[in-house]
């Protein structure tokens, strides 16, 4: 399997200026970890993630050095450490020039970049567009959808996923973090929902895409304001049988 066929798609992105209160609020509501930092001109010119938000002067976590370390480190990485700490922007705290993947890689180099530069999303590209975002939800949803399947998916099975991802994108109960695998006609949906009404809306959008067998409901139920979150109830009662 490649990036296109387990990546997430569209991608939630922040602009550069926007504030790192803005970002954390998104990350928040859409129960994501990750932001691509997009500018003006859709090009891709870092990443922020749930680590960026560690060391912050706002909650009293900021880096403590004692006096041999700070000259052992000198003033530049100080000086870094309080820019991570106080900063107010995105670019202030993002991680600039990110690593990227593009839509063909095989799921084999994601996982061995994962793994050796310690990363935990990777944006896929196409040229010098933003095109998805592959993380480490992505492979276990894979392997928890397609484990138990022989055959790769087909060009077909690419073409039904396409295709279920565009009537998604056309409504707003979309669920966020969506994430579709297709194998031999078989569907598995994942991401978060917060109306039960969207998990139907979601079942019947991708049984109506023509090729589709069959739908496997995997979406996580989170209630807004609490943060409280239900499995499936598919995955619950597999959790039983098992």
């Amino acid at each position: 399997m490649r990036a296109h066929q387990i990546m997430t798609r569209p991608v939630v992105t922040i602009a550069p200026d926007a504030t790192i209160m803005e970002a954390a609020n998104l990350m928040l509501r859409r129960h994501i970890s990750g932001l691509p930092v997009v500018d003006p001109a859709g090009r891709l010119v870092g990443i922020v993630s749930e680590g960026d938000f560690l060391r912050r002067s706002e909650i009293g976590t900021q880096r403590k050095r004692n006096r041999w370390l700070r000259f052992l480190f000198g003033a530049g990485s100080a000086a870094n450490d309080y820019v991570q700490e106080h900063g107010r922007k995105v670019s202030e705290v993002m991680t600039s020039k990110p690593l990227t993947i593009a839509e063909q890689t095989p799921l084999e180099e994601i996982v061995k970049v994962m793994e050796t530069k310690g990363v935990k999303r990777l944006p896929v590209m196409r040229g010098d567009k933003l095109v998805g975002i592959v993380s480490r939800a992505n492979l276990l949803q894979a392997v928890a959808s397609l484990a138990r399947e022989i055959p790769d998916p087909t060009a077909d099975d690419d073409h039904i996923r396409d295709r279920i991802i565009k009537e998604f994108e056309k409504n707003d109960w979309s669920p966020f973090g969506l994430n579709v695998v297709v194998r031999d006609g078989i569907v598995h949906l994942s991401g978060v929902i917060t109306d039960e009404e969207a998990r139907r809306a979601a079942k019947v959008a991708a049984e109506n895409v023509a090729g589709v067998r069959k739908v496997h409901d995997h979406l996580c139920w989170v209630e807004t304001m609490s943060g409280m979150y239900l499995e499936s109830p598919e995955d619950i009662e597999m959790a039983k049988a098992d």
